[in-house]
């Protein structure tokens, strides 16, 4: 298999100065006013209707999960991202995770160029694993092969980055002999690789020069400062300029502190519940909802509050972007739409004061 090591990513070319601050959605299947669940096509079109608001109030970036399941609206991001492309102006968009695993990575450069082309250029892929693993035998593969996918997927996609002729070989699928993939972006596809905290996994982003998003879930962000810290590292031990280090981390912005609270510890609990029982985890409840909020990775309360978490975590790991996963469970849409309101038009302003300083 090919060695990668490409400069053709445009997350690897200079940016302007100061963090992107953007948000994310994984399409949670959120209820109405009496507490009953919408159907998907709902919350897909709710979706796309929360991007427009985060764009006409000044979010940088608008992400949108793939999930196959029932707690999750969105199967086909790229899709629902196209929608969101026809309808924006300025903000950015990209996936938040793509699972590259169960995906074919031509057809994922492909969608995501289509993309680029609807958006004039503000396209961006997550290329990721997944945290779910329903992919895999929905689509055909052995789980058993988990990292041996992954690795040759993400080799085969670091080549396509080059938008030049392509020869490839790898072990899971036929080689490419003078293949060109079309249609061409417009400046480049701005790609990043998803980390939970695996240093190998920091590693590869590196070793593929591709910039690294850090899914900060649980805990304080200090804990991470380690990995952005190797990543950094491992770009000067190749001898590779240093690429943009992102952040995402779920919360929510109301106009107080308890109101926030208020709104997200019950989903957030029986969302986090409903996936502990799932992987064995104990139960989870008020206290532990707190001690997230207060010391970990829950960016929860008013714009000043969450703010200050979110300028706090840009200065600890000195990243580039930090994206704030704004749907935690059934919240309901009008309480999402508040929420991205006051993070575009109060929190965004807010941190961008508190770095200045």
């Amino acid at each position: 298999m090919s060695s990668a090591a490409h400069d053709t990513n445009p997350g690897t070319m200079p940016r302007t100065a100061g963090p992107e601050l953007g948000l994310d959605t994984f399409g949670d299947v959120t209820v109405d006013a009496d507490g009953t669940p919408l159907p998907h096509h709902q919350v897909i079109r709710n979706i796309v209707a929360q991007a427009v608001l985060a764009d006409s109030v000044g979010v940088d970036f608008i992400g949108v999960g793939e999930h196959h399941r029932d707690d999750f609206a969105v199967s086909a991001p790229d899709i629902v991202l196209a929608a969101i492309a026809a309808q924006t102006e300025r903000i950015r968009m990209g996936s938040a995770v793509t699972v590259l695993s169960s995906d074919d990575p031509i057809r994922v450069f492909q969608r995501f160029s289509t993309i680029d082309a609807i958006s004039s250029g503000r396209a961006e892929v997550i290329l990721g694993r997944g945290s779910f693993t329903e992919s895999f035998p929905l689509f055909g593969f052995d789980l058993r092969q988990y990292e041996e996918l992954f690795e040759e997927k993400l080799d085969l996609f670091s080549h396509l980055l080059t938008e030049e002729p392509l020869d490839w070989d790898g072990r899971l699928r036929a080689p490419l002999r003078n293949q060109r993939v079309y249609p061409p972006t417009q400046n480049g596809l701005k790609t990043w690789i998803a980390v939970g905290g695996s240093p190998e996994s920091v590693i590869r982003a590196a070793k593929y020069r591709i910039p690294l998003m850090l899914a900060v879930i649980g805990g304080p962000v200090d804990r991470f400062a380690p990995y952005a810290d190797l990543y950094r590292r491992a770009n000067d031990q190749l001898e590779q300029p240093q690429a943009p280090i992102g952040v995402h981390s779920p919360g929510h912005v109301a106009d107080t502190d308890a109101e926030a609270r208020d709104h997200l510890r019950e989903h957030w609990i029986a969302n986090r519940n409903r996936i502990g029982r799932e992987r064995g985890w104990g139960p989870a409840g008020e206290r532990e909802f707190i001690g997230e909020v207060e010391e970990g990775a829950l960016y929860v309360g008013s714009p000043d509050t969450v703010a200050a978490k979110i300028a706090h975590a840009v200065r600890a790991l000195g990243v580039d972007r930090f994206d704030l996963k704004y749907a935690n469970g059934p919240m309901p849409h009008e309480q999402l739409l508040r929420s991205i309101e006051l993070y575009g038009t109060e929190v965004i302003p807010r941190v961008r004061a508190l770095l200045a300083d």
